[in-house]
């Protein structure tokens, strides 16, 4: 990887069956590598193992011993070698899935100090109540969220042959890669010039 580039992941966090997300996650993807600043890795949490029983013990003070499941080794490998994240998410009942916040609990350092945008797809809304609720839980586990997101309002018609129709949004996919790439190197600095106080 190149110095000037950052290890992206793309987290795809729908599983239910006939899910959208993999088309926008692929998309996506495809725009961050275009974009050049970005070694892009997409992971799709219905092929990982996550409990909804968490042990008994924080992640935050566990650190490398806490006790992840073997199928679970693939996410985790991912979060800690990335430098910025892209959370792909449908709104379900205005908010976002089980599965994504299963994932999110079974980690904690691994959000600390990084930046992560948000690409949401859904109805009318366009699952911006599902980033509102992210943006709340992230925070509280010291990461950066970054302002200029996604949002695809009524993706069953607004997409074609794996596209959004509006021409748009390449520009608005640039934007968000831009503010990430932006902060993903100001916050690798910061980690490495000191520990993030957490």
């Amino acid at each position: 990887m190149e110095n000037n580039t950052h290890k992206l992941v793309v987290i795809v966090a729908s599983v239910r069956e006939g899910r959208f997300g993999p088309v926008v996650g692929s998309w996506l993807a495809e725009q961050a590598e275009s974009h050049g600043g970005f070694d892009v890795d997409v992971v799709d949490l219905a092929d990982v193992e996550i409990p909804l029983s968490l042990p008994a013990a924080s992640p935050k003070y566990a650190g490398d011993d806490y006790p992840r499941p073997d199928g679970m080794r693939r996410l985790t490998t991912a979060l800690e070698s990335a430098d910025a994240f892209v959370v792909v998410t449908p709104e379900y009942n205005h908010s976002y899935p089980a599965s994504l916040k299963a994932a999110i609990d079974w980690h904690f350092t691994q959000w600390t100090a990084m930046p992560v945008a948000f690409v949401s797809y859904g109805g009318a809304a366009g699952g911006r109540h599902a980033v509102l609720h992210l943006e709340n839980v992230l925070t509280e586990l010291h990461a950066v969220t970054i302002r200029d997101g996604l949002a695809f309002p009524n993706y069953f018609t607004a997409w074609q042959d794996g596209r959004p129709l509006d021409p748009e949004s390449p520009g608005y996919a640039k934007t968000l890669l831009d503010q990430l790439a932006w902060w993903a190197g100001a916050l690798k600095s910061a980690r490495e010039a000191a520990p993030y106080p957490a």
